[in-house]
């Protein structure tokens, strides 16, 4: 029986992992995780013998889950990913296999097989430190520490429009990103919607176009309307809505130059 953990920040994709590994007589699911502090605390519980590891999440990505864990520890890793990039690195790297998004079962039981394959090698005693080699040859590849800078960046979130529905909003259409806890409001022209993740999370992956003005608002530069001086080196953003947001002189001056 192969013990299987899925780690993915989409219910989605998890959904979709756990009715696929259903159809398989020799899986067991072991457990699900919505994010990488989730996963590594999955992992340590449940000692799994393959981990489902998504590449792109919130407040500790894939390649965060495998530093923390440490190489040593880690289960076999099957990664999965939006970006060919990430896809192609864990690929080069010798990694069990990956996944990439959007993929059909045959794509998955072709990764089964080599998990399968992979096993049988490890617990009849052959290469027993190959898992760990390739694992910290992943992390020396990706960066450890630097993989958020190499994202590509993002260009569409997928956001719950409605009870049981999901869309691709374009990045472009966004004016205004809102921490909320442990929840992001997404704010375009037209609507508002919200999504599990931390603000850093998003602003690791926005391009130029946006900015971090304080603490807890990521807002887009070309839909700012009016700056305005304020106090103590603050400005006051204006927005086309007419909402009046507050550039911290802190933030502004971390942007290049040092000034908005």
């Amino acid at each position: 029986m192969i013990r299987v953990l899925v780690v993915d920040d989409e219910p989605p994709a998890r959904a979709k992992l756990r009715t696929l590994l259903s159809r398989e007589p020799d899986v067991e699911l072991v457990a699900t995780a919505a994010d990488g502090e989730e996963a590594v605390a999955a992992i340590r519980r449940e000692e799994p013998d393959v981990v489902l590891l998504d590449v792109q999440m919130p407040r500790l990505d894939g390649f965060g889950v495998v530093a923390t864990v440490g190489v040593e520890a880690m289960p076999l890793v099957v990664f999965v990913t939006a970006y060919d990039e990430h896809a192609l690195r864990a690929f080069e790297v010798n990694a069990v296999d990956y996944l990439l998004k959007p993929f059909a079962a045959p794509r998955l039981t072709a990764a089964l097989d080599r998990v399968r394959r992979r096993l049988e090698a490890l617990r009849a005693g052959r290469r027993s430190d190959q898992v760990a080699s390739e694992l910290r040859r992943l992390l020396e590849t990706a960066g450890a520490g630097a993989t958020a800078a190499r994202r590509p960046p993002l260009r569409r979130l997928r956001v719950e429009a409605a009870p049981q529905r999901e869309v691709l909003l374009p990045v472009d259409d966004i004016v205004l990103l809102r921490a909320r806890r442990n929840y992001v409001d997404v704010v375009t022209r037209d609507g508002r919607y919200r999504l599990r993740g931390t603000l850093t999370s998003f602003e690791e992956r926005l391009d130029d176009d946006f900015a971090r003005i304080n603490r807890s608002e990521i807002v887009r530069l070309d839909a700012v309307r009016e700056l305005q001086p304020w106090f103590h080196g603050d400005y006051l953003v204006l927005l086309p809505s007419g909402e009046t947001l507050r550039w911290s002189r802190r933030y502004r001056c971390n942007m290049p130059g040092g000034r908005p």
